[in-house]
């Protein structure tokens, strides 16, 4: 348990970057995107796994669940923070960015982890950290159409082979938000039930994040406010750097009838670096996580049959970032179909 607390390193150097001035307020990118990517290079990837009695034991420990929990009132402090330090002076790049990354790495990674929980506390912690970020739409594609659709032409979250990352970016961030439209009104029409009501998640959603804005816009006014919608959208474009190299030109094999085969290992990149996995709750060990997503963190496994990043997740989206370099290192990796 206690290697899953250097997670909070994120919202101190977090914390200490947003009242920070100068070079310091990067401390945040900083640290993700070079502290970290250096000394994963450094480490050996950890493919070490659970027994099956280890793993029954870990599952029913509270203290990895509170860890979780715990990210709402961090980040949502931080966000306070944030909003009232700029009530005395203008917030720069860096606390922008910094924060930016904070809503990506604290409230849609635990927001994703929580939202698949079935217990009804914990998903309502996942949607509340999803609303603060304005990914709300994230849980209902997620969970209902990623996970049934991924390393398929029919999931707008899966990359294709040679896409450019700038190119998916608005693809899928544009297209997962129309699907969870779909799904919603799919699943109540179902039901026989009224299609645009608070029985619709996203109309519910929608509505929360409207009051979230205007009550943002009312104690702090639109300069402020411009500068939230900023930092949600450097969380959303983590989001979707890591939906792009988490499925990076996968796909899955169809029958005669054109059924496509079940998800396994197979259909998600796997990487084992230690760093990255601990400041992502796991997250990046995603072939067993797609492969079973009931699974908590703490429990996940990597199997050697599922394709491996070269590096961990914060080195891989820096290279996303140069797609003929990316293609040139990624696609001899793709298993053949």
């Amino acid at each position: 348990m206690t290697k899953y607390f250097f997670f909070l390193t994120v919202p101190l150097v977090g914390y200490v970057s947003i009242i920070s001035s100068g070079w310091m307020s990067f401390g945040l990118l900083i640290y993700a995107f070079l502290v970290v990517p250096l000394l994963e290079l450094a480490f050996t990837p950890d493919r070490q796994n659970l027994n099956n009695e280890e793993q029954l034991n870990l599952k029913s420990q509270k203290r990895f669940d509170l860890l979780l929990y715990s990210v709402l009132p961090f980040y949502a402090g931080l966000l306070m923070v944030f909003l009232d330090i700029q009530t005395n002076s203008q917030v720069g790049v860096g606390q922008l960015l910094s924060f930016g990354i904070l809503c990506g790495v604290m409230a849609i990674n635990a927001g994703h982890e929580l939202g698949h929980r079935h217990n009804g506390f914990e998903r309502g912690i996942g949607e509340a950290l999803l609303i603060l970020s304005l990914q709300s739409h994230f849980l209902p594609y997620h969970n209902h159409g990623h996970h049934r659709n991924v390393a398929t032409p029919n999931d707008p979250a899966t990359a294709k082979k040679n896409e450019p990352i700038y190119v998916f970016w608005f693809r899928s961030q544009i297209g997962s938000y129309v699907a969870a439209w779909r799904i919603e009104w799919q699943r109540l029409s179902r039901k026989g039930k009224p299609t645009l009501s608070l029985g619709n998640r996203m109309v519910r959603y929608t509505l929360l994040q409207a009051v979230l804005i205007t009550t943002i816009y009312w104690i702090y006014g639109g300069a402020i406010l411009l500068n939230f919608f900023l930092v949600c959208v450097i969380g959303a474009l983590l989001l979707e750097t890591v939906n792009y190299i988490e499925h990076y030109g996968l796909l899955r094999a169809q029958d005669s009838q054109g059924k496509y085969e079940r998800v396994t290992p197979m259909h998600s990149w796997n990487s084992d670096h230690i760093l990255g996995r601990l400041l992502l709750f796991e997250l990046s060990r995603h072939s067993d996580h797609h492969a079973n997503p009931g699974k908590p963190y703490q429990i996940l496994s990597s199997f050697d049959n599922s394709p491996q990043m070269p590096t961990g997740y914060p080195g891989m989206m820096l290279l996303s970032l140069i797609p003929p370099i990316w293609f040139r290192i990624m696609n001899p990796r793709i298993p053949q179909e």
